[in-house]
């Protein structure tokens, strides 16, 4: 294989040609003219052509000179592509986001963290689908989705921004607890009303840690069956049943005393929320601007808690 010639040569040979002579080429490059004769005169050594015609007062390509000298072009308008491109995702945020968002997410904290980065980013518009399906962000043209699944989390082909954990909490209402009693174990959970988000094939169950180790397992069969969050709490706020809702949506009622923390010594393993995108390179600014704000914001919510 041939050796690699310096790209540094090829682009002041272009450059050269450009300006029509090495004076020209000189004054706006601001590099000597004779460091640009010696670069050009040691790129013809090492091709083993001539690729211009020498006078006192000017230079002509010779017919080799011609093809290198569009190849050069070529090369030096791919590089300042290259340039322009890395500029454009350092600029500022700006355009349209496409995101996806479990509904319950939004009602929590990140509809506050995407309302506060809109006001911080005048320029940047965002398409938000609030839904709790999977969507599939390469084929659906989504530029990022937020998600949160149990660990360990899936293995994808997506870059992951790990964003926080979302703590679910069993509760219900004080009036629910005047009606049916307060449940003593998890063995009581059976047997009184309950809430869940929808599942496939209709398997209800909740998975908790009791205090000495204990795996335990309680299958249940809910009176009401959704897969939107705010109609389960809705529904336990009106003391249909037992429902495990993540904290975030219902710090306020545990702390007005409107829901009730029921059984706290079994322990929930969290969901791990976090979002995903195509690919860490070539964001461009609002898209890693957006992620960024995110994860910041998450991590307030935290430290609020």
């Amino acid at each position: 294989m041939s050796e690699m010639h310096d790209l540094n040569d090829m682009y002041l040979f272009a450059k050269v040609i450009e300006h029509g002579g090495y004076s020209a080429a000189s004054r706006a490059l601001g590099v000597a003219t004779s460091k640009l004769s010696r670069r050009i005169s040691e790129l013809e050594r090492q091709l083993g052509v001539h690729l211009v015609n020498r006078t006192t007062r000017s230079i002509s390509l010779s017919e080799t000179g011609e093809t290198f000298y569009r190849h050069c072009v070529a090369m030096v308008g791919e590089a300042e592509a290259a340039r322009e491109a890395i500029e454009r995702t350092r600029s500022a945020p700006q355009g349209l986001v496409r995101i996806s968002c479990p509904v319950g997410l939004l009602l929590s904290d990140i509809g506050a963290i995407l309302a506060r980065f809109m006001a911080d980013n005048p320029a940047v518009r965002l398409s938000l689908e609030a839904t709790n399906r999977r969507v599939d962000v390469v084929e659906e043209g989504f530029d990022l989705a937020v998600r949160v699944r149990l660990p360990p989390l899936e293995d994808s082909e997506l870059a992951v921004r790990l964003l926080g954990k979302s703590q679910m909490v069993l509760v219900c209402s004080r009036w629910f607890i005047a009606q049916h009693g307060k449940p003593a174990s998890s063995d009581d959970l059976g047997k009184l009303p309950t809430l869940s988000m929808a599942r496939p094939g209709n398997r209800f169950s909740w998975q908790f840690t009791a205090a000495d180790g204990t795996e335990l397992e309680v299958q249940h069969t809910p009176r009401l069956a959704t897969d939107d969050l705010a109609t389960l709490r809705t529904a336990a706020l009106e003391s249909i049943g037992i429902a495990m809702l993540p904290d975030s949506l219902i710090r306020t009622d545990l702390a007005d005393g409107t829901l009730v923390h029921v059984l706290p010594e079994l322990q929930v393993v969290p969901g791990i929320v976090h979002v995903v995108f195509p690919s860490r390179r070539g964001l461009i600014p609002a898209v890693r601007a957006l992620i960024d704000a995110l994860a910041t914001g998450f991590e307030e919510s935290g430290s609020r808690r």
